[in-house]
């Protein structure tokens, strides 16, 4: 029979009453909520409209990039989007640290873009907030998942469904939970 190790109980109590936020971050968040709304509601066709609205509330968004009203960008003071880069549908950027996306970028639709967690050996499991780097040229597919701290190289490819959990090198195509190596990009 296996033993049970013994391990300290989570301090709810203190997770729940630590400072995880700064008031400009909180006020920052009630803002969003509702501006927000001006992405979400906002005609399909209306890029132009989604970039500016996210420059206003401090992301830092390139030329041609296109975000689709369904995609949801947590604080989106914390994210940067090189040119050309497309966020799809359903995209969710939990930008707790903060989403730097090169340019070219392609996030397929409902990937999910996760740059916080919490530290599993404090009892409070206080709230770390780890940066994201995806480099020019990357696609992430359809579903997929990047984990906090993650950092993607030049025009890697992740494949559908894959839940990235250590660093992609340049050229990588990756695949698979957790995501591993399966093939090099030869780009001409």
């Amino acid at each position: 029979m296996t033993e049970i190790r013994q391990s300290a109980p989570i301090d709810s109590a203190g997770n729940r009453n630590a400072q995880k936020y700064s008031v400009l971050e909180q006020l920052g968040r009630i803002a969003w909520s509702f501006g927000s709304l001006l992405v979400r509601f906002s005609p399909r066709p209306a890029f132009g409209w989604r970039r500016m609205v996210l420059r206003l509330f401090g992301a830092k968004v390139g030329k041609h990039v296109h975000v689709y009203p369904s995609t949801r960008l947590y604080m989106p003071w914390n994210v940067e989007l090189g040119d050309w880069t497309s966020l799809g549908d359903d995209v969710f950027v939990y930008s707790l640290g903060k989403v730097r996306l090169g340019e070219k970028v392609t996030l397929s639709y409902r990937s999910h873009l996760c740059a916080g967690t919490h530290d599993l050996d404090d009892p409070g499991l206080r709230l770390l907030k780890p940066p994201i780097f995806i480099a020019d040229g990357v696609w992430v597919g359809t579903e997929a998942f990047i984990g906090p701290g993650i950092r993607i190289g030049n025009c890697a490819i992740v494949g559908a469904r894959a839940v990235v959990t250590k660093d992609v090198g340049e050229l990588d195509i990756v695949a698979g939970n957790p995501a591993k190596v399966i093939g090099r990009r030869r780009i001409r």
